[in-house]
């Protein structure tokens, strides 16, 4: 199974290297500083998992993308998603199969669009990663894993397909009959993550440690969790148990990536992640804490411009 990674950052270089390291058929669509660090120092991961570098990895410019591919790993941030559609859509063939791995909904919208939804998986990841300045993936923690699925719930042949292909690699991948359910579970723990670490500028510890800290943790969970039953997503007990445990744990490092973005001064998801829960919500008459959440990130994109 032929595959075009759309990146070689933090996530895409991660998981496509990792099956490129298992002896997978895998191509990087890189853009040309990327495409040139690869060729000179190859693809450096550090892992808890176990470092490798694989010298002279595959990758292609978007000028020079003239065949289709059996599968596009889509693993762009979202305010690059058109961006990203456009450099791409040269490998989009009649049986190709897109899997995207971003936060939230909004991006599935994008893509039907542009390739109809036959063509489009629901897919999401779960992992803590960053390219440093040198150019080397590192693998923050002990988890990664991918899980894909077709939208209907069904397991069809392409998905078997995908099975196969990530069989082998060192991280944990997972056939899905209820990926929408686990995007908005995703998406839900995410907001929530993102909204509290990067409005308090802390970890889930310090702010736990705060005094009333967990209990606006906790709100905008609910808050999140009420979205996602209204869209017709109830989230699962045990979503809610293991989330709320991550997010109340007293001396927790734990930072949304969008929070170590801002660190940077680097652009955000704001719109992707917290604003389109918003507007899935539709009109309150008094202000939340997603409200204020979300307007702290627009306040500072503001200010980055």
């Amino acid at each position: 199974m032929r595959t075009l990674v759309v990146g070689a950052g933090a996530v895409g270089g991660y998981f496509g290297g990792r099956l490129l390291e298992a002896g997978r058929d895998v191509t990087f669509l890189a853009r040309p500083a990327r495409a040139a660090a690869l060729a000179e120092t190859g693809l450096r991961i550090r892992s808890p998992h176990g470092d490798a570098t694989l010298l002279t990895p595959p990758a292609v410019l978007a000028g020079n993308l003239h065949e289709t591919f059996d599968l596009v790993l889509l693993s762009c941030k979202a305010f690059d998603l058109e961006g990203a559609i456009a450099s791409f859509a040269p490998a989009v063939g009649p049986q190709t199969a897109i899997l995207p791995l971003l936060n939230g909904m909004r991006h599935l919208d994008s893509l039907d669009q542009r390739f109809g939804t036959t063509r489009v998986l629901g897919g999401q990841c779960q992992i803590a990663s960053t390219l440093t300045e040198a150019g080397e993936i590192v693998h923050l923690s002990e988890m990664q894993s991918l899980t894909f699925g077709e939208r209907d719930g069904a397991i069809s042949e392409r998905v078997k397909a995908i099975e196969s292909l990530m069989s082998g690699a060192i991280f944990e991948s997972r056939a899905s009959t209820g990926i929408l359910l686990e995007m908005w579970e995703k998406w839900v723990f995410l907001a929530s993550l993102a909204g509290s670490t990067c409005l308090m500028r802390a970890t889930i510890g310090e702010i736990c440690q705060s005094p009333g800290g967990a209990d606006f943790v906790l709100g905008l969970l609910a808050e999140c969790g009420s979205i996602s039953a209204a869209e017709g997503y109830p989230v699962r007990e045990a979503f809610l148990t293991r989330t709320r445990g991550l997010l109340t744990a007293t001396g927790s490092p734990l930072t949304a990536s969008m929070f170590r973005d801002m660190e940077r001064n680097a652009p955000i998801e704001a719109d992707h992640i917290l604003g389109d829960l918003l507007q899935r919500r539709g009109l309150r008459p008094q202000v939340s804490l997603l409200d204020v959440a979300y307007t702290h990130l627009k306040a500072y994109e503001l200010r980055r411009r």
